[in-house]
């Protein structure tokens, strides 16, 4: 059974409140890292119990088929209770154990600009985690110290000003195909618990093209970093 401590070290983490928030937001911008060569950890933070439609048996399996049609190296589930992710010591131990674990260079998590309670708190868990994973002294059996070098944050059910914005054109479809594993979510016949009327699907679709559109494309994911990001090669912006 994989653990924290066992997750193999990669270059990217991406974390996620519940099975298919990491999808919604970021999997065409993980199927073109995997392209470049660079493998990446699905983390989630519960299995999604309290939500509206689908079993957490129907849920783990759709995560299981989403995370093999991405190419992940593995996903694990930290297990935490849907509704109430706590920001304390036991949750950001979990989390600095993941993150020391995997080593990753980037780690994808949510903002916390969100109106579901998990959201909020597993965006200030990766923050306190992320800091204190860099802190030697910090619970030194969590394993060797680490922090990202890239910390990027997703939007999630609210709209966030982005700082950057991916083109994930040509992986579209295969993003949709992901998404699409998680029948359970799809076209409701009850919408009255969606935040925006909006099923995992169409959510996505409506956000990756208005970000597209913002950028001059089709399709696009947008990410929020806190503070400037380095340049050191104007000709990556130019294309």
């Amino acid at each position: 059974m994989t653990t924290t401590a066992t997750l193999p070290a990669c270059e990217v983490l991406a974390l996620g409140p519940h099975p298919d928030d990491i999808e919604i937001a970021a999997a065409g911008t993980l199927l073109l890292l995997r392209q470049v060569g660079q493998r990446f950890v699905l983390l989630d933070c519960t299995r999604g119990e309290k939500g509206s439609r689908g079993t957490v048996a129907d849920r783990d399996v759709e995560a299981a088929t989403a995370a093999q049609k991405l190419g992940a190296l593995a996903r694990h589930n930290l297990g935490f209770a849907d509704t109430g992710v706590r920001v304390d010591d036991a949750s950001t131990n979990a989390l600095v154990a993941a993150l020391r674990a995997v080593r990753p260079n980037l780690l994808l998590a949510p903002h916390a600009h969100d109106v579901h309670p998990d959201h909020v708190a597993v965006a200030q868990l990766a923050e306190r985690s992320v800091f204190l994973a860099g802190l030697r002294n910090y619970e030194p059996q969590l394993g060797a110290p680490h922090r990202p070098r890239l910390f990027l944050r997703y939007p999630g059910n609210q709209p966030v000003e982005p700082t950057l914005v991916v083109d994930i054109t040509s992986v579209a479809a295969a993003k949709a195909e992901v998404v699409r594993c998680y029948r359970s979510q799809l076209n409701p016949p009850d919408r009255s618990h969606l935040v925006l009327g909006l099923d995992v699907l169409e959510r996505a679709d409506v956000r990756d093209r208005f970000h597209g559109a913002r950028i001059g494309v089709p399709v696009a994911e947008p990410f929020w970093h806190d503070g400037p990001l380095p340049v050191r090669d104007l000709r990556a912006l130019l294309g």
